[in-house]
């Protein structure tokens, strides 16, 4: 029997209930469909922490250059005020902060100095996230080796971290030797500072009572010092002030022996011996699968206002502004130990092993306000004469905590999360 159109019955039950199938099975996919999304947006949402920390970790590019480190040159740039995002912390709020660097506790009124951000030209520095940082350190050690400007740099990335570590968690140990440890004990990293202002071995390598009027080095000798870092993570390395001089006095032997042989010889060649041994020293020891390793160029000072347009005899102190002449280089930086420095890393990558120097001297000369001046613990009692003229005793050589040296920190930081090993 046929129906209305024509169909017999059974044709027409077997459409109705094929039809009534591809219904179920259109159901059923829906319901897939909105199981899987459920799933996924509970897994986006239990990851979105790790994928927020992974965004604030790029450099992001204002052009269109890749994000590789070749991409963007972090250190060309300028300084934008900003009292919206800096300082990174508060000078009250860090525990282990040195009197030599706490420039607002020792009486400093004008703190715009904390106010500055570094822009770089081309690209955007990712927001510091001290716990994607600490991260990143859990059970490594990150070793900040040379002179007082780079223990600055060690207090103030202290300083940048310990924020984000709750009371009780961290700690901080010396015992009077050249090694100064702060621990992150949740995530088991050690981030420290080891005093050895020419690297190679010297008479000054007494972390208190190293400034001694005749300068001695053993430019061939670096083991003494080198034996401590041999399992580090991330080492920074700096020397450049305590070299300053025209002449330095080279020992071959040793400092326990009288049999020694000494021998003034120009600066520039000591340093360039000096830097040849540390080369060597990481070639032969360093883990190229682990360490990271980097340079602190030159931290410049500013002791000569004639310089930037002031009166002659006038240094850092009362500056409360920075330089904006663009490309202002002052005498207190030599382009000829930069190029040893240059010289020595670029040999050592050519041998496989990459050194990333952090080219801090450009952006730091633009800072002269950002020194301690007379604002400071002073170790010893200032005398009358100095008192009627600070300009006689104004520190234009350390930096104000926080300061200049977060953003070097900042910097590195960048370095760290984006170009290290994971």
């Amino acid at each position: 029997m046929k129906g209305e159109n024509g169909m017999t019955k059974k044709n027409s039950s077997f459409i109705i209930n094929g039809s009534m199938a591809v219904r179920c099975s259109f159901h059923s996919l829906i319901a897939l469909l909105v199981a899987a999304l459920i799933v996924g947006a509970i897994y986006l949402t239990a990851e979105s922490g790790q994928l927020i920390e992974e965004d604030d970790a790029v450099v992001h590019q204002t052009t269109g250059n890749d994000s590789s480190s070749s991409g963007c040159d972090l250190f060309s740039g300028k300084w934008v005020f900003d009292n919206q995002t800096y300082p990174l912390y508060k000078e009250e709020e860090c525990t282990f902060l040195s009197d030599q660097l706490a420039c607002g506790k020792f009486g400093r009124e004008d703190l715009s100095y904390q106010y500055w951000r570094w822009q770089p030209q081309d690209c955007d520095l990712p927001r510091f996230n001290a716990s994607a940082l600490l991260e990143r350190l859990r059970n490594k050690r990150l070793i900040f080796v040379g002179d007082s400007l780079n223990r600055g740099q060690w207090v103030s990335m202290v300083c940048l971290l310990e924020k984000a570590i709750p009371t009780g968690l961290k700690s901080m140990h010396n015992n009077g030797s050249s090694l100064i440890t702060f621990k992150a004990k949740a995530y088991n990293a050690k981030i420290e500072f080891y005093w050895a202002p020419l690297l190679v071995e010297s008479n000054s390598d007494d972390p208190i009572s190293h400034r001694l009027p005749d300068r001695i080095v053993r430019a061939l000798a670096i083991e003494k010092h080198a034996r401590h870092w041999t399992d580090a993570d991330i080492l920074v390395f700096n020397t450049y002030l305590w070299w300053r001089r025209p002449k330095m006095k080279v020992l071959w032997g040793s400092f326990n022996k009288s049999d020694g042989i000494y021998k003034k010889i120009d600066m520039l060649r000591s340093y360039e011996m000096a830097l040849r041994t540390w080369s060597h020293w990481l070639e032969i020891h360093v883990n190229r699968t682990k360490t990271q390793l980097f340079f602190m160029s030159m931290s410049p000072t500013h002791e000569r206002a004639e310089e930037w347009g002031k009166s002659k005899g006038g240094n850092c102190y009362t500056e409360a502004e920075a330089i904006f002449k663009e490309g202002y280089r002052g005498s207190g930086t030599d382009p000829k130990m930069t190029q040893i420095v240059e010289v020595t890393i670029n040999e050592l990558l050519k041998r496989g092993l990459k050194v990333q120097i952090m080219n801090i001297t450009q952006l730091s000369e633009y800072r002269k306000d950002g020194h301690p001046s007379i604002y400071r613990k002073q170790w010893e009692p200032l005398t009358e004469e100095q008192i009627s003229n600070p300009l006689s005793y104004a520190d234009c050589i350390h930096w104000c905590l926080p300061g200049v040296p977060d953003v070097w920190n900042h910097l590195m930081y960048a370095y760290i999360l984006n170009y290290g090993p994971t």
